[in-house]
């Protein structure tokens, strides 16, 4: 809980910062009322908001048996309460875990994942979200993605209040539209550099802690050798840079310009480490 409040306090920083280079001290009090909001929301719907997001729908035992026997069979070893299960009607591959604590869980899988791979390979991908679950990661990376959201739509806004004019108020106390304009392009940025420190080493700690909990790490390692290329060639519909930390790969693979700014460690260094693993079968 205490990273999750680090983070809801640099978000809400970057909040601020942009309130006053827009308004000075009455856009950084509308900031401040704007931030309590989104840090509400953020810990208590922002599971909801991100399934919404990607038009995630929830399905029962009849409708995907298979998804759910295998996340009923590792949420008994992992000793967690079931999650909920959602479907994302999404030809890519790709799959995301959500949630404030392991009881209130959802764990979410593309149409296209479920087609492409066998139940080794599914169990392994699956193993790897419960994992995030298990260690505690889905509330801190949820909560990231709507602030990082918010920051991202809050600092659009404020270029448009600077060109018309926002950035000449008298209470300005930083004074140069020219800085406000700045700290508004550097603003979204900065979310994402936090994003990318709660994302990246996170990543290979559930890949080692989901090939532990299926009891090997053969199927999670053949399943990101069949993402690898997918995720590049179809790009997920809808994906936002916000976000792209909560799945197993970069649904943004295909437009990424430069690995430093990837939110996931790169496919060839996560197969490797696995295929480098140890594991005693249970």
């Amino acid at each position: 809980m205490m990273k999750t409040t680090v983070l809801l306090a640099a978000m809400t920083g970057l909040f601020l910062a942009v309130g006053q280079a827009v308004g000075g001290r009455g856009g950084m009090a509308v900031a401040l009322g704007l931030a309590a909001v989104m840090n509400f929301l953020s810990l208590f719907f922002s599971d909801k908001i991100v399934l919404r997001m990607y038009n995630a729908q929830p399905v029962e035992r009849d409708q995907a048996p298979v998804l759910h026997a295998i996340v009923e069979r590792l949420a008994m070893r992992a000793n967690i309460p079931m999650p909920r299960l959602y479907v994302i009607p999404d030809p890519s591959l790709n799959a995301f875990a959500t949630g404030r604590s392991p009881s209130h869980a959802a764990v979410a899988a593309t149409e296209g994942i479920l087609k492409a791979l066998n139940q080794e390979e599914l169990e392994g991908v699956l193993a790897h979200e419960l994992s995030h679950v298990l260690n505690r990661d889905t509330l801190i990376s949820t909560v990231a993605a709507t602030m990082a959201g918010a920051i991202a739509m809050l600092a659009h806004m404020a270029r448009w209040a600077l060109w018309f004019g926002g950035g000449d108020r008298r209470d300005d106390r930083d004074g140069s539209p020219l800085a406000g304009l700045l700290t508004i392009i550097l603003a979204p940025i900065a979310a994402m550099l936090i994003q990318m420190a709660v994302s990246r080493s996170r990543e290979y700690a559930a890949d080692a802690s989901g090939a532990e909990l299926a009891g090997h790490p053969y199927g999670l390692a053949n399943a990101l050798r069949k993402l690898q290329p997918t995720s590049q060639r179809i790009p997920m519909r809808g994906a936002t840079p916000a976000t792209a930390h909560l799945f197993i790969v970069n649904p943004l693979s295909g437009q990424a310009l430069f690995n430093l700014f990837s939110t996931h460690p790169p496919l060839e260094k996560r197969i490797e480490r696995l295929m480098a693993m140890n594991v005693s079968a249970r």
